[in-house]
């Protein structure tokens, strides 16, 4: 960050404060490029908006200038005669300056993008325009204000800047927020953006195995002996494969669209090579950025003396996020550091479970010339869940700038419209990446005012409710998680809503204002929804009056319809909201029960595959119709891959206890596969402990046959960190199918264990 105090210019009268109306004109060069012009026409038409005058934009370097009162947007000769001292001096990337000489008023900033970003700070900070959203605003009326004297330089800490949210990244909004990274939408002519090109994971995407492996199986991972590309990387120590994945990389930079960065960085996925050079690497550096760095500094070599301005990005992610013993990135190369491993409820500098991600950043910081951080500040199992990480995401990214970051990708939910208060998020998240130094709780309580009105001051203590109880529950907030039930308990639930009854009290004189207080609810009507049974249970147990919908079928079935109405998008990260809407719905719809269990209601739950998560529905799996199924339905898994693509977030559902967990299957061979043919597996994963607490294989003389088979996977304490799942073999010369019909758990008694 770069503030320089103003000096007073020799032979100049001092400035003084201007009332608006006294301006005269706007003067932008005619030879400017287009975004100063757009710079001047939204400066005119705002003030306009507010009051003011209708100020004619001049571009004409005429004699004399007016005598009045003018605003020089960008430069200008006329500026230079009528304002000599004003310079950019010591303003890095996107620097501005707000600055009175005299009475007229110089709003300019470094190209591209910084008049702009001048003239919408000057409207943001100095007249009060607030722009909430793509489509969303307050415009305050300001006939009679007086401009206050300004004397204010500003270049942001940080270069690239990233709040990864759909409506952030509209092409008039983003520049309004003042964030410029590779999924911003806007073109030159509103000050571009910081293009990546590849973005990420480019190994197979710049040497593809299909085009390379046949006759270079050197260039990729040696795994247990064999050369692979099945969840593999390359080779980083190959000289051959550095030489073409340089050779590629010039060939890339060549035909780029103006992109600042290139990404040379690995697959999303382990797998590294095993090969002698490549493990000597490793045991010398202590992490697998030392192979790595091996790959990235060779072609950042070429990159450098071919194209000095180009930075060579690469990813400090899992296996490589620990920094290297004794290599070091060569000064063009961009570290992009991930956080995808911690605690978000916790500050990423201070939190316990955080530790080893805070070294990593203080070592990466003494030794990476260009440092750019990767933070997960979503729930991408969920989008629609509660998410209480709010009191962290500004201390993290002071943390971030303390650190030398240089950019920043603040990764949230780009898919969805109806996530957890996810316009105050792109909203908080741009204005402190801006300026760090801005006080966290005083903007979350300007946005929740200006943009919800009287209803902000219940919402306030809703999300501060939240995070009590997130803390006072102790548990990790993982970037996935498919239930917020661990933390969220009944009296939390039964506070906050409440809470949202009062602000949409408040709001109701409003139809704009309840509409918003309303969308923002919907993720706490989930939670009940989710956790009905076992909040049902508790309150009985305690004989409390359910506090919860009255009918939880027409409940989900009017959180459905809402979500839709507000166009939702995703759910998850890259899962549409369809098939989840749906299996919300078919909780509540009448579902069998097991034999034996036909009187007693609080005694089991179950799953029918409409209320399957299904990942790669439609190429993984499908919904199918099948007589032997007890609803007459069930999701298919072809033999042709592994995924786990069948889930179910029993915890969510179930929220503890023991229980006896069955799973309903069978699975269909091909004419000629043997008896003992493997079919699959199931298990049950925590996502806490990060491991499977159950993992069983399925064989065809197991499962096969027309019926269905009800495999026990047994008895266990659940909890709301838990997923069932369900994964197919990759053998489709033997195997048709692996049938799932339905999951379904028994109150578990002394005798089950």
């Amino acid at each position: 960050m770069i503030a320089i105090p103003l000096l007073l210019l020799t032979g100049i009268n001092a400035p003084t404060a201007v009332p608006l109306a006294d301006f005269h004109a706007i003067y932008v060069d005619q030879q400017a490029p287009a975004v100063d012009h757009n710079a001047a026409a939204e400066l005119r038409t705002y003030i306009e908006r507010m009051g003011g005058p209708a100020l004619p934009i001049v571009t004409a370097e005429a004699e004399p200038l007016t005598a009045g009162p003018v605003i020089f947007v960008g430069d200008s000769a006329a500026r230079a005669r009528r304002a000599p001292g004003v310079t950019l001096d010591g303003l890095g990337v996107d620097g501005i300056v707000r600055q009175t000489v005299e009475r007229d008023l110089v709003l300019w900033g470094v190209a591209p993008r910084g008049t702009l970003y001048a003239v919408y700070s000057f409207l943001e900070d100095v007249l009060g325009v607030r722009w909430w959203t793509s489509t969303e605003e307050t415009v305050p009326n300001r006939t009679g204000f007086i401009v206050p004297v300004q004397a204010h330089r500003y270049a942001p800490a940080l270069r690239m800047r990233e709040s990864f949210y759909s409506d952030a990244a509209d092409v008039r909004f983003a520049p309004r927020l003042r964030v410029n990274g590779h999924f911003a939408r806007m073109g030159p002519e509103w000050g571009g953006h910081d293009g990546i090109i590849g973005f990420c994971h480019t190994f197979y995407q710049f040497l593809p195995p299909d085009q390379y492996f046949a006759d270079h199986p050197e260039w990729y991972s040696l795994r247990n002996g064999v050369r692979t590309t099945d969840g593999a990387q390359l080779c980083c120590t190959n000289p051959e494969m550095q030489a073409e994945m340089t050779r590629v990389v010039l060939d890339r930079i060549a035909k780029s669209n103006g992109e600042s960065v290139i990404s040379v960085s690995h697959n999303d996925w382990h797998g590294w090579c095993e090969c002698a050079n490549c493990t000597a690497v490793l045991e010398r550096e202590g992490s697998q950025a030392g192979p790595l760095l091996e790959l990235v500094n060779t072609v950042a070599r070429a990159v450098a003396a071919e194209y000095p301005d180009i930075l060579v990005e690469t990813l400090a992610y899992h296996q490589t996020r620990k920094p290297p013993a004794t290599a070091r990135p060569e000064p063009n190369v961009l570290i992009r550091l991930c956080s995808i491993e911690c605690d978000f409820g916790q500050t990423l500098e201070h939190g316990e479970r955080n530790a080893d991600f805070a070294d990593d950043i203080r070592g990466w910081s003494t030794i990476a010339p260009q440092l750019f951080i990767w933070n997960y500040v979503t729930n991408f199992s969920n989008y629609l869940l509660p998410h209480p990480n709010l009191t962290a995401l500004g201390p993290d990214i002071d943390f971030f700038v303390r650190h030398g970051a240089v950019g920043l990708f603040e990764q949230g939910d780009f898919g969805s419209t109806t996530g957890d208060f996810i316009r105050l998020r792109a909203w908080l998240l741009a204005h402190q990446m801006w300026d760090p130094s801005r006080d966290q709780a005083a903007l979350v309580r300007e946005f929740l005012d200006g943009y919800y009105g009287a209803a902000g001051a219940p919402l306030a203590e809703y999300l501060a409710l939240r995070e009590t109880a997130r803390e006072e529950a102790g548990i990790a907030l993982r970037c996935y998680r498919t239930a917020a039930g661990d933390w969220f308990d009944l009296d939390s639930l039964i506070e906050a809503d409440r809470l949202f009854d009062a602000a949409e009290a408040a709001a109701a004189h409003d139809a704009v204002l309840l509409a918003r207080v309303q969308r923002e609810r919907l993720p706490l009507e989930l939670v009940w929804l989710q956790e009905d049974r076992r909040l049902r249970r508790e309150a009985a147990a305690r004989g409390i009056a359910w506090p919860g919908p009255a009918d939880s079928l027409s409940a989900a079935r009017a959180w459905q319809a809402a979500s839709l109405a507000a166009n939702v998008g995703n759910f998850g990260e890259g899962r549409p909201f369809g098939p989840f809407g749906e299996s919300v719905v078919a909780r509540f719809e009448k579902i069998s029960p097991p034999p034996g269990y036909e009187h007693r209601p609080d005694d089991w739950v179950a799953w029918q595959d409409g209320a399957f998560t299904l990942h790669g529905l439609g190429w993984w799996v499908t919904h199918v119709d099948d007589a032997a199924a007890t609803d007459g339905r069930a999701a298919r898994m072809p033999g042709d891959h592994t995924q786990w693509a069948v889930q179910v977030p029993i915890g969510a559902e179930l929220g503890g206890g023991r229980w006896q967990v069955f799973l309903a299957v069978r699975g269909a061979g091909k004419d000629g596969a043997p008896a003992d043919q493997s079919i699959g597996r199931v298990g049950i994963y925590d996502s806490e402990q990060q491991r499977d607490i159950v993992s069983l294989p399925l064989r065809l003389s197991d499962i096969g046959g027309e019926g269905y088979h009800q495999i026990d996977l047994g008895t266990i304490a659940l909890t709301p960190t838990m997923t069932f799942w369900a994964a197919p073999v990759n053998d489709p010369d033997y195997v048709e199918g692996l049938y799932v019909d339905r999951l379904y758990a028994l109150v578990a008694t002394d005798d089950d264990g």
